[in-house]
């Protein structure tokens, strides 16, 4: 991979410095703000270097997101309880501490995006003379700063609201609804949109961006995704249909910087791992047995020890991780359709995610099945939940979905998260505990 990772690695170190939203970021050991923040160079490496914040190990977000979401829904479970922490969340309610590593984690981390993101944002157009070099740093800082709000907003009842500067380190940060989060994040790509649509992003800028991330399809699938969330599913749509199905975004591994995933939960099953082919779906809404995307993700061992083991995109230390799948965006478009009472349409969408072969997917995600029929709005809802949690699965999309489409409170472990002691020890503005 390209030098972002060794470049962004150095942050790795203060991991445990990282407090409530009004503390300090700053590595007392490395550069001081005004020397991180100070050239072209630094402000691009310091803008790609927020995804080895997102992919680090135990403590990077794809891990956490990914444990927590699949625990809290059914998907998975702890192999081993001696893992305190995922067995809290696998047994959920009230056993999840404001201690617990894995909430702890996903706070801390997103914080410290948002935190290095805004400072990026704040400091690149008075920094960087060449508006489209600008535009790179940009949009790759808004991609990562759009991901950790948008998490923020999936698994707590309210997130900060990031309205003070990132550098007023001494003030307790407000909360806004978790909604409110969700047009944060639009907003926060729109920016980038906006930035790129004026000043396409030059050549001198892929030196330091990895060639996996497809920048502009990644911030208009963002768009659709956290639009969708907020219930703008206009602007969904919209952004949706600018998406190229066709071209893959990743998060790409080497073997000295693996797939965390793999590492550490499928090569071992030490941690968690899938229930079954039932994908953690309730009886009437789990995959058909000739759908072709259980094989994808789900793998019966030869040995049948374990009996089925997580496949898909954390089956190898090198495989690639979707920032956002093909099928999403399309299931995106189905959605925003039904939600506006357009049933025909909506079903027209959804049955292009249905009948896929996995040939024609951009990563070979696709069931082969026959058009499904709706003839109602609920109807169209119900199956749009069903083959969002299917196509999806372990996508860390699966609280949000289980919220969004209203299903019984049964069906998952929590509602949200409590908030950390990290942050209500040290900011009187923390919300109250959700009571589930």
């Amino acid at each position: 991979m390209k030098r972002y990772i060794q470049y962004s690695l150095l942050y790795a170190a203060f991991f445990l410095a990282l407090a409530a939203c009004k503390k300090d970021y700053r590595d007392p050991s490395g550069p001081s703000s005004k020397e991180a923040y100070s050239t072209p160079i630094t402000l691009a490496n310091d803008a790609v270097g927020l995804q080895a914040w997102y992919v680090k190990d135990r403590v990077g977000l794809l891990y956490t997101t990914v444990a927590a979401g699949s625990l809290l829904t059914g998907e998975t479970f702890v192999t081993n309880p001696g893992n305190t922490d995922e067995a809290q969340i696998g047994t959920g309610g009230n056993s999840i501490l404001n201690t617990n590593s894995i909430v702890t984690g996903i706070w801390n981390v997103t914080n410290k995006i948002r935190y290095e993101a805004d400072s990026i944002l704040r400091t690149t157009n008075v920094i960087v003379t060449e508006k489209d070099f600008a535009s790179g740093i940009i949009c790759y800082a808004a991609i990562f700063k759009a991901l950790a709000v948008g998490i923020q907003a999936n698994f707590w009842e309210q997130v900060p609201d990031g309205s003070g500067r990132p550098d007023n380190i001494n003030t307790d940060v407000k909360f806004i609804p978790g909604k409110q989060g969700y047009t944060l994040a639009v907003a926060t790509l729109d920016n980038a949109i906006t930035a790129v649509t004026a000043t396409p992003i030059s050549a001198s800028f892929d030196v330091y961006a990895p060639d996996s991330v497809n920048i502009i399809n990644t911030l208009y699938a963002l768009k659709a995704r956290y639009a969708l969330y907020a219930g703008d599913y206009a602007t969904a749509l919209a952004a949706a249909n600018k998406v190229d199905l066709k071209v893959r975004s990743t998060l790409s591994f080497n073997p000295q910087v693996t797939n965390p995933i793999f590492t550490l939960v499928t090569a071992t099953n030490n941690i968690y791992n899938v229930v079954d082919s039932s994908m953690g779906l309730p009886v009437g809404l789990q995959p058909s047995l000739v759908d072709q995307r259980v094989p994808f993700y789900i793998v019966r061992p030869p040995s049948n020890k374990p009996r089925f083991n997580i496949n898909g995109f954390f089956r190898s230390n090198v495989s690639s991780v979707p920032i956002y799948l093909p099928g999403e965006i399309m299931l995106i478009k189905a959605e925003c359709y039904a939600r506006q009472h357009n049933v025909p349409n909506g079903l027209i969408e959804l049955n292009k995610v249905v009948t896929k072969k996995p040939s024609d997917d951009a990563f070979g995600i696709g069931a082969a099945l026959p058009p499904v029929v709706a003839a109602t709005e609920t109807e169209l809802l119900k199956l749009i939940y069903q083959h969002r949690r299917i196509e999806l699965f372990m996508g860390a999309q699966e609280l949000e979905d289980s919220r969004r489409f209203e299903r019984p409170v049964a069906e998952r472990k929590r509602n949200y998260f409590p908030y950390p002691f990290v942050e209500r020890n040290d900011n009187p503005n923390t919300p109250a505990d959700p009571a589930f």
